[in-house]
């Protein structure tokens, strides 16, 4: 039986159900001294004061430091295409522009009392003007950094010429919103770092390693071989968990200055307010068209709040430009942005980093242009997309793309969710004047994965009992990439999946690797590993070619038995344990390969989500009662992990659409810094998901794999609201904000029924 297609139970899931993992709060040393951070309680200030001593008197506290005190200056980010006159200190010394900004840090011997003395820590403030709204930003009337003289941190201008539009028959326009979100990791970030004078180990919650290891080099003056980095389990990440923050280099910076172990994990408001924010775009969309529905011109201008400093999330935009038009053939397509710096978190990747909104932003559009008509948005969705033989094609974005069916997909969809049926039943209970309200939302969506085109390493190694050790430069998660990479290994040698062993995330171990991010695991990781173990299969048939005295070329591997033959003479054969025993013997070296794949560009998954809705028109709450899922992935290695992962993603992209966002008063204070307001979604929210398989393998890797991890997120959110609309549809209600909350939705109803 082929590995490949196979729904093999989780391999790393055994050891988290039961003992749990080995998390980085699990692993400190008993001598290790607590890092607590004393951080901002305003939004916007000038500092004219820390007061320590209060603090520092406190029984168990060994110091209380603040950025001045450890030497910290501002630098500009590592970024070039960011505003490299906006400056931050990894500890804020002159001014604080967010709430829960770090301003000082505690070092004490237990938790508790860090805590306390956090508090004892008396900071002076000179208030300053806030500035909240992105719009507002762009005027610059309050600057967060004078000496920049401007908040736009990042900017794309529109370089179409012309008036695409002027020749169209039917042209829609909207403002809208794609709004903040917390990205809420069940495992809040953690560090550990320690000194032995040479060389600085630090355990971190981060997605991967050495890109941290990197980081903290930069930052803290050191070579990369200076510093050993371990990612052990990592409780979800999201995006969010890439790269290096403040706390990671003032826990280091403090184990390197004082030669003790440091241990910090956040609390969960820490997280809220400390760990990057997702999404945040403003959009103002144009589409235009010919009456029979050919759409010809796309114009969508974004404003991305990049929060307080210049992140990831500022040049997120950019994403979003590549993926613009979605999956539609239009000629004209121009886009342009500006990227302005609030008085909020900063913003960064989260679940798709950019994508997610250019699909939200075309296919609300879609549904506009489709209403303005008076066609069934199917009906615009198919005349549009690109058909599959016009692959491979590259957009008016610059957007290479590989492969697709998009119209196949919402065939699928649509047949899953009973299309007809459900139009017929609205119309039933339109005519009835039910007060439920039913509401059929689609969305047909393309994203890319692995957008930076990076790399990635891979090994194995066979051990003479006969099993193996698989390395990987990816750093899983939750997502499953131990089982999957095993059963990548097993089908080609035939070694079982519980006698693989796959280790990641040290960078002592692990020589090379770009962690995980952009939903590049599999069609990345999977095929070094595959490549890998391809390679040590041949070397595998020399050595066992040697042992049973035959030429190379008549050897041959039986995976269902996991041995070595000549053509021909099954009878006699050699086990992977003797042909590692044998390489051993020979050249004192274990039996091995390992592969850095280089892939020859970015991959472009994707799909079709029909969402079926009911609101109630008499107080405006939303439930959903199905959602239909066709996320096409290329080839599938397990479908099992590949369900998991899409029902992530979708639970993930209802949350944004119903209820998820993370708001701030006028005033720049934090509203949602906490689980009890910030409205994590759970399973009474959620319906049974249905998915609806598809591969159409792409040419870009040898597995013909593409990125599933944030599809059903991508796919999920536009079809949610635009059910929403649907549902409203008749009563001359054209667009609603999400998240599509109760208040919001039944503001619309009483709106509408005031203008009729």
């Amino acid at each position: 039986m082929s590995m490949i297609g196979t729904r093999v139970v989780r391999k790393e899931d055994p050891e988290l159900l039961t003992v749990g993992g080995m998390y980085v709060d699990d692993i400190a040393p008993t001598d290790a001294l607590f890092v607590t951070f004393v951080r901002s309680i305003m939004p916007h200030a000038s500092l004219t004061g820390i007061d320590t001593a209060a603090a520092a008197q406190l029984d168990g506290v060994v110091g209380v430091f603040t950025g001045t005190d450890l030497g910290f200056e501002g630098r500009p980010h590592s970024m070039p295409l960011l505003n490299q006159a906006m400056l931050r200190s990894w500890l804020a010394t002159d001014r604080v522009r967010y709430v829960g900004e770090p301003v000082a840090v505690v070092i004490s011997t237990t938790r508790a009392v860090g805590v306390d003395a956090a508090e004892l820590v008396e900071i002076s403030y000179d208030e300053l003007p806030v500035v909240i709204d992105p719009l507002e930003s762009l005027s610059n009337e309050i600057l967060l950094f004078p000496e920049a003289e401007t908040n736009v941190v990042f900017a794309m201008p529109n370089g179409s010429e012309g008036d695409p539009f002027a020749e169209c028959d039917v042209v829609v326009e909207l403002s809208f919103r794609n709004h903040r979100m917390a990205p809420c990791p069940i495992e809040p970030r953690g560090t550990l770092a320690s000194w032995d004078g040479q060389r600085l180990t630090v355990h971190s919650s981060t997605q991967g390693s050495h890109g941290t290891r990197d980081g903290l080099a930069k930052a803290l003056g050191l070579e990369k071989a200076q510093l050993r980095v371990i990612a052990p389990a990592v409780g979800g990440g999201f995006g969010a968990k890439s790269g290096v923050y403040p706390e990671d280099v003032v826990v280091a910076t403090l184990a390197k200055q004082l030669g003790t172990p440091m241990r910090w994990v956040e609390t969960r408001t820490e997280s809220m307010l400390g760990l990057v924010h997702g999404r945040g775009q403003l959009f103002e969309a144009r589409m235009g068209g010919t009456n029979a529905g050919r759409i010809t011109a796309y114009s969508l201008k974004v404003v991305q709040d990049g929060g307080a400093y210049a992140e990831m999330g500022s040049v997120l935009p950019f994403m979003t430009r590549t993926m613009a038009s979605g999956c539609y053939d239009i000629a004209n397509v121009a886009f342009e942005s500006k990227s302005v710096v609030t008085n909020t978190v900063p913003t960064g990747a989260f679940r798709g980093a950019g994508r997610p909104e250019a699909a939200a932003a075309i296919e609300r559009m879609i549904d506009l242009f489709a209403s303005e008509l008076g066609m069934e948005p199917v009906e615009i969705r198919k005349l549009n997309v690109h058909p599959p033989e016009s692959f491979p094609l590259k957009t008016p974005t610059g957007a290479s793309m590989d492969c697709g069916d998009y119209a196949g997909s919402l065939d699928r969809a649509l047949e899953a969710a009973g299309y007809e049926q459900l139009r017929a039943e609205q119309a039933q209970r339109r005519a009835n004047g039910d007060t439920k309200l039913l509401g059929i939302g689609l969305s047909t969506y393309v994203e890319i994965t692995n957008p930076t085109n990076a790399g990635e390493y891979g090994s194995i190694e066979i051990r003479p009992d006969g099993t193996a050790l698989l390395l990987t430069g990816q750093s899983p998660h939750g997502q499953g990439h131990y089982t999957t990479f095993a059963q990548l290994a097993s089908e080609l040698t035939g070694i079982p999946v519980d006698k693989i062993e796959v280790r990641h995330g040290d960078t002592d171990e692990v020589p090379r690797g770009a962690g995980t991010g952009g939903s590049k695991a599999l069609q990345l990781g999977g095929t070094a590993i595959w490549q890998a173990t391809e390679s040590v299969v041949e070397r595998a048939k020399e050595i066992a070619a040697d042992l049973l005295e035959a030429n190379p070329t008549d050897i041959v591997l039986d995976t269902d038995g996991a041995t070595f033959s000549v053509n021909g003479t099954p009878a006699i054969t050699r086990s992977w344990g003797d042909i590692a025993e044998r390489e051993s013997q020979v050249s004192g070296n274990a039996l091995r390969s390992e592969i850095d794949f280089k892939p020859a560009g970015a991959t472009f998954p994707f799909g079709s989500h029909v969402s079926v809705v009911e609101v109630d028109a008499d107080t405006g709450s939303v439930t959903i009662l199905r959602h239909v899922a066709c996320d096409d992935a290329g080839t599938i290695v397990n479908p099992m992990i590949v369900d998991g992962q899409v029902h992530g993603g979708v639970a993930s992209g209802i949350a944004q659409a119903l209820m998820e966002e993370f708001s701030y008063d006028a005033n720049g204070n934090p509203l949602t810094s906490t689980f009890m307001n910030y409205s994590i979604i759970s399973a009474t929210e959620l319906p049974m998901f249905e998915r609806v398989p598809m591969e159409t393998p792409t040419p870009m890797n040898p597995l013909g794999a593409k990125g599933i991890g944030e599809s059903g997120t991508i796919g999920a959110t536009p079809a949610v609201q635009n059910a929403v609309v649907d549902a409203l549809a008749h009563l001359g209600i054209r667009h609603v904000d999400i998240p599509v909350t109760s208040e919001r939705v039944w503001r619309a109803i009483q709106g509408a029924a005031t203008a009729s």
